[in-house]
């Protein structure tokens, strides 16, 4: 049932809303939530509780800075060289970071999706993903966002609507923040349910190594400050709630507020990056916490990565609430 005093926008009324970056806004309100999801990529640009950002938001007419809040479909992270085989052909896929020479962060976050539903607290966005350069494949993809009493809940399907298997990962790019601006990484409290990490060459790219956290810069099982820790680092071995959910949370020093990110089933990866490489203002003020469903390069090497057969449809939830 739709509550009549709850309200559902776009920024600006769709006869004068200016064309960005970003696409058309569509804003969600649950209680102290409200949520901000682009047309451009379907992607999360604001998220708040109480009028404290849970993400780091960028403006409206900028595209997002470090992937900012962007779906990552049908890969997340990178891939070495553009190159993987499947079933058999080889593919070359377009080269999207160029200073690494991979393909990086698939193909989605860059293209119109349309809304197929909508009310107060919820919308959910489709694209039909045709053959790209390097993914000769059609997916039919929804991205469903809701707010409710415990926060956003995300969920993001992949139907195979063409008439051959396709790969198939998915990642999320949102930046978790306190609301303290640039540099307030520093002071922030990280706990991070994972026992493994991935080291990576001078292109980020996995070794091929496991190391376990036990000990080290990167064991965040219990929670600790960040302080200057340099982090983009993907993790695995998540340890689960009874629910079935990982949850990673981030709070401040004195631990009076912080915001969670939980993840569900198939989600078995996080990249976790302190917003080191971040311009101005948006340096290591939020932590990019990544759910991914397969490691970087994993179109490369087939670790985790879905095998979606004609017909098949696979469906990803994850989701973000205020502490």
């Amino acid at each position: 049932m739709v509550d009549a005093n709850r309200t559902h926008r776009s920024d600006a009324p769709a006869s004068e809303e200016p064309l960005s970056p970003t696409g058309p806004q569509q804003v969600i309100e649950y209680g102290d939530y409200r949520a901000v999801v682009t047309g451009v990529g379907a992607g999360l640009r604001a998220l708040s509780h109480r009028g404290r950002p849970l993400i780091v938001k960028h403006p409206v007419d900028q595209t997002a800075p470090g992937g900012a809040g962007q779906l990552l479909v049908p890969w997340p992270n990178r891939i070495r060289d553009g190159r993987y085989a499947f079933d058999g052909q080889q593919q070359q896929l377009d080269i999207s970071e160029p200073p690494n020479h991979n393909a990086s962060h698939g193909f989605v976050r860059w293209l119109p999706w349309r809304v197929v539903a909508e009310d107060a607290s919820s919308v959910r966005l489709g694209l039909r993903l045709y053959p790209m350069h390097g993914y000769p494949h059609i997916l039919e993809l929804t991205a469903s966002y809701e707010l409710g009493e415990d926060g956003l809940g995300v969920s993001v399907s992949a139907h195979n609507v063409g008439p051959t298997a396709a790969p198939y990962g998915i990642g999320a790019h949102p930046y978790l923040t306190l609301g303290r601006g640039p540099g307030s990484v520093d002071e922030m409290v990280l706990e991070l349910p994972a026992d493994t990490w991935l080291p990576v060459d001078e292109r980020m790219i996995p070794t091929g190594e496991r190391n376990d956290v036990s000990g080290g810069p990167y064991d965040f099982r219990k929670a600790r400050g960040i302080a200057d820790t340099l982090l983009d680092t993907a993790f695995t071995d998540l340890q689960r709630d009874q629910d079935g959910r990982a949850r990673v949370r981030l709070t401040s020093g004195g631990g009076n507020r912080g915001v969670e990110l939980w993840v569900g089933e198939g989600i078995d990866w996080l990249q976790v990056y302190s917003a080191d490489g971040l311009p101005g203002g948006y340096r290591r003020a939020g932590v990019a916490v990544e759910p991914m469903s397969c490691p970087p390069n994993a179109f490369a090497t087939g670790e985790d990565v879905i095998r979606l057969e004609p017909g098949e449809r696979v469906t990803h939830q994850w989701g973000i609430r205020s502490l």
